[in-house]
């Protein structure tokens, strides 16, 4: 009996290599999977490995790929936009390289999948679309066995990035502009993909050793097309919609590049729109004739399943989340500039006129400024974010108790200041609860 073929995923943490990971495993194929960092919820096999592969060399590489016998190895890192932590020319292309040395030194012949994107090359303007095509012709130059694969939008019961904002964008009641919506928008169901690469494992090294597909729908759709798709198993098929400005739109992607520098990894990046506006196209038919793989209608397999209520709570709460984590920023770093530099006088005077002790009143007063300013800082990074928020719970929390005991009658005065902590405590857990990304 033939011993069932080794396969190493690299970036094995993300929507893609997470499915692929699984759905081979389930097929009988042994499977290392090497990511960076998986979720507590992804962790379940001894062959997941934690470990940066950006950090590995070509000799370390090697000896993973030689340690492991691999006969398989499939690349799906990738990263969207340039920015703190992410570099486009180091996952897409000098990761690549490193990767086709190790290949070649661990003297095993390998066949290497490579997840890459579709569309023409000279269409490429972004430095995600082009250090992408950088590594497919290093891999074509390379002399290894080899199959990429360019699928179209991924479709697949989790969300993440792009198929996260077409869920949000189908949960709002709001329609893109006629232009954005005729975008050409082939999409792909993951299970088709995942069969196409269980297809590749399972053929020997040397059949097809040079294969380029692109793996999408034959069918043309459009980006309307697909959000509509997503708005009948919402449910809100044939609800009202208003037209979405374009200012509002631009103005949306220029505050998600800029929470970029804060670790916010937003779909909505310039480079993501910039690639939904070139469209997702492809001709799939050396794919279909190779593999006898029939790409699932995307009609069926989304508009006929109503959604669970987890999915609609996801796709409602999904572009809810950037408005939630800014309005809590806004809300403490503002707090604590008012107090120290604008109202100092009356915030000083709060405490003074409830018999505070006098020499604690300018101490008290500027750290709780600066403590405010504090949390909305930490909040406002995504690295530090979910600390920022607990913070803020406790302060809000002491605040309402040191009040309670030091000055009671704050609790019912006019405007109801201390009474409105317990909202924002909610929004603070809120915000907590929905943090991660995976």
């Amino acid at each position: 009996m033939t011993e069932p073929r080794k396969v190493l995923v690299l970036g094995a943490s993300g929507l893609i290599g997470r499915f692929l990971t699984e759905d081979l495993r389930q097929r009988g194929f042994g499977v290392v999977a090497l990511a960076r960092k998986f979720a507590a919820s992804q962790v379940s096999n001894a062959l997941d490995l934690e470990m940066p592969p950006l950090a590995m060399d070509s000799a370390a590489l090697a000896r993973l790929i030689g340690e492991h016998t691999i006969d398989i190895v499939i690349n799906c890192l990738g990263v969207l936009q340039d920015g703190p932590g992410s570099d486009t020319r180091a996952v897409h292309r000098d990761f690549v390289e490193r990767l086709l040395q190790a290949i070649k030194m661990s003297g095993r012949a390998i066949r290497l999948i490579q997840l890459s994107i579709p569309g023409a090359a000279a269409d490429d303007h972004t430095a995600f679309s082009m250090t992408k095509r950088e590594a497919e012709g290093m891999i074509a130059a390379a002399g290894v066995s080899y199959a990429i694969l360019r699928p179209g939008f991924v479709i697949a019961p989790a969300a993440f990035g792009g198929s996260a904002m077409v869920r949000g964008l189908a949960a709002l009641p709001v329609r893109l502009s006629p232009a954005d919506a005729a975008r050409p928008f082939q999409p792909v169901m993951i299970e088709d993909l995942a069969a196409t690469v269980a297809w590749l494992a399972s053929h020997d090294i040397a059949d097809d050793s040079a294969v380029i597909w692109d793996v999408m729908v034959s069918e043309p759709m459009t980006l309307g097309g697909v959000i509509d798709l997503f708005r009948a198993s919402l449910g809100a098929r044939g609800h009202p919609r208003v037209a979405l400005p374009g200012f509002l739109l631009d103005l949306g992607v220029k505050l998600a590049d800029l929470a970029g520098f804060l670790g916010w990894k937003s779909p909505m990046r310039s480079t993501a729109i910039a690639e939904l506006r070139r469209g997702v196209t492809g001709d799939p038919s050396a794919w279909i004739a190779a593999t006898k793989i029939v790409p699932a209608d995307p009609s069926q397999a989304i508009g006929v399943r109503a959604a669970t209520i987890q999915d609609k709570w996801f796709a409602r709460l999904y572009l809810a989340k950037a408005l939630i984590i800014a309005s809590l920023v806004t809300f403490w770093t503002a707090s604590g500039f008012i107090a120290l530099f604008i109202s100092y006088d009356a915030a000083a005077g709060i405490l003074r006129s409830h018999d505070f002790p006098q020499a604690l009143v300018a101490p008290v007063t500027v750290l709780t400024s600066l403590m405010d300013m504090g949390i909305g800082v930490l909040i406002a990074f995504r690295r530090t974010c979910a600390f920022g928020l607990v913070w803020g719970i406790a302060a809000s929390l002491g605040y309402m108790f040191g009040a309670a005991i030091l000055t009671p009658d704050l609790w019912i005065e006019p405007l109801g200041a201390l009474v409105k902590t317990g909202p924002a405590i909610v929004l603070m857990l809120v915000a907590l609860l929905i943090l991660d990304n995976r």
